[in-house]
């Protein structure tokens, strides 16, 4: 029997600060979100982040919480709902950090006697702390629990031509009627090892600028060309004009070392004093609307356009639980399904 795994970043369970500090333990104590060797990992993040961050974060996530829950939970349960309507196997929901948590997904599906899952993390863009985490530990509870199960996983979907029309009329649509001079396409940021480490060549990856669009078998897990290629593809989509758009990347934690350029605060801010009054951001990396969508880019950065002489920060949605993409997502599950791959 075949069944499917939705798989998301995650969120605490509330806003109390001992919550959010268990989040961000699991969280940054990834070998694959904070990449350095155990000793330094557990000392940086035990012995100094989670010593002031969870406060901080708290403070956060009161401000875009929903009295439903985390924004992130709600939307995903929305979107595993809809999507569960319209196929005919099984479809579980799991977060890589908190719950739930992916055991309990496959296990909920290995109780209604599904053996074949489809693992679909919701991250357009491949990276070691997103998509290649959520494989490495669905593998590992797999050996150790599920071993009757076997796996087939959604690749990254940055350019497929159904996910770039979703988001193209997203973005279109959220525009409707309004005035904007530029759309800056914001991508979570990470550091720019990661992007070396990914480089299956072991050579291609310069981090010049230039290496994102030149062929090479590195792109199947580039982040950085695969961000790249997302506002290539939406731009052409919409037709935008040479100049109207542009990529920054966000949430960069300057500890951890030199980021992915440009920075979106830093751009931001760039826009409002050079005169730009009407600036619109979308957010590509992120499935769903959550902390940094929501408070980073929609309080933080809207607040500092304004602060800097820019009069309006127009922010795009994400795409969430939209009619369009729960249709494009459940064909895949189908097609997946009938043995036909996902075309």
């Amino acid at each position: 029997m075949k069944g499917v795994l939705l798989v998301n970043l995650g969120s605490p369970e509330s806003t109390e600060t001992n919550d959010v500090r268990d989040y961000l333990g699991e969280f940054l104590m990834d070998e694959r979100v904070i990449d350095l060797p155990k000793w330094f990992r557990t000392f940086l993040v035990k012995g100094i982040i989670l010593k002031t961050r969870p406060k901080k974060s708290a403070k956060a996530y009161r401000k875009i919480w929903w009295k439903e829950g985390s924004p992130l939970i709600v939307l995903s349960e929305r979107l595993q709902e809809k999507v569960q309507k319209k196929v005919s196997v099984p479809v579980a929901l799991a977060m890589r950090y908190g719950s739930p948590s992916i055991h309990d997904g496959l296990k909920e599906l290995a109780d209604q006697g599904v053996t074949e899952v489809f693992l679909v993390p919701l991250y357009p863009q491949f990276a070691m702390a997103t998509t290649e985490t959520i494989l490495v530990l669905a593998e590992a509870l797999r050996k150790k629990y599920f071993p009757q199960m076997e796996f087939t996983s959604l690749p990254a979907f940055y350019n497929h031509p159904d996910y770039i029309r979703v988001l193209g009329n997203s973005i279109q649509e959220s525009l409707q009627g309004k005035n904007w001079e530029h759309i800056l396409f914001s991508y979570h940021g990470v550091p720019n090892r990661h992007i070396r480490k990914s480089d299956v060549t072991k050579s291609h990856c310069k981090m010049d600028g230039k290496c994102c669009f030149s062929d090479s078998p590195a792109h199947a897990y580039c982040y950085r060309h695969q961000c790249e290629m997302t506002t290539v593809k939406v731009a052409e989509y919409l037709e935008l004009k040479e100049g109207s758009y542009s990529t920054s990347f966000q949430s960069r934690v300057s500890i951890l070392g030199s980021w992915l350029k440009p920075y979106t605060d830093k751009t931001v801010e760039a826009f409002a004093k050079g005169g730009t009054k009407e600036l619109a951001i979308a957010t590509p990396a992120f499935v769903s609307d959550c902390l940094e969508t929501l408070e980073e880019i929609g309080m933080e950065a809207a607040e500092d356009f304004e602060d800097n002489g820019g009069k309006h920060l127009h922010v795009i949605p994400c795409i969430n639980d939209r009619e369009d993409w729960v249709k494009v997502l459940s064909r895949w599950i189908d097609e997946w399904a009938l043995n036909e791959g996902v075309s």
